[in-house]
């Protein structure tokens, strides 16, 4: 093999070791909140809920865009202990004109579809605390994590 077969195999390897390496936190990431039913969803004509989410010292935010939503049409629950499940049935009011005889000239807003997706929680996560809220068309969902499990105590015994 030549030098610059050589060179170009090297540098090929090292630039997918430091790829790898900086998508390391999206990794863990994946593992601690897989999304069931984002890529394939067992469920015909639901549509998956596009989330952010941060690892706060004291807690996980979720936010997630549920535009023409009110909190009524939202559903967050727990299931299994640890999965987290967001779902809305995809139903919307049309805003009716005042007068009789009012009708639609154009309906461009698409009524918002079924939306669901499920999220393994970590251990740490206090599923008894979960809060949410829906404004403007955000959900946000904050799970508390749980304190840390208190480090054992080393305890010296004397050897008669």
């Amino acid at each position: 093999m030549d030098r610059a077969a050589d060179s170009s195999a090297f540098n090929g390897d090292l630039e997918s070791a430091v790829n790898h390496l900086f998508s390391f936190p999206e990794t863990i990431e994946k593992f601690m909140f897989p999304s069931r039913g984002h890529e394939h969803n067992e469920n015909k004509g639901v549509s998956s809920i596009a989330v952010d989410i941060l690892d706060a010292p004291k807690e996980y935010i979720f936010y997630m865009d549920v535009p023409g939503l009110s909190k009524s049409d939202i559903q967050v629950t727990v299931e299994d202990e640890k999965t987290l499940v967001i779902r809305s049935s995809g139903k919307r009011k049309r805003e009716d004109g005042e007068e009789e005889g009012c009708k639609y000239l154009r309906l461009e807003r698409s009524a918002p579809k079924k939306l669901m997706r499920k999220f393994r929680l970590p251990e740490n996560a206090n599923v008894s605390a979960i809060t949410a809220k829906c404004e403007t068309g955000v959900l946000t969902v904050v799970v508390e994590k749980l304190p840390p499990p208190p480090k054992p105590k080393t305890v010296e015994v004397a050897i008669s």
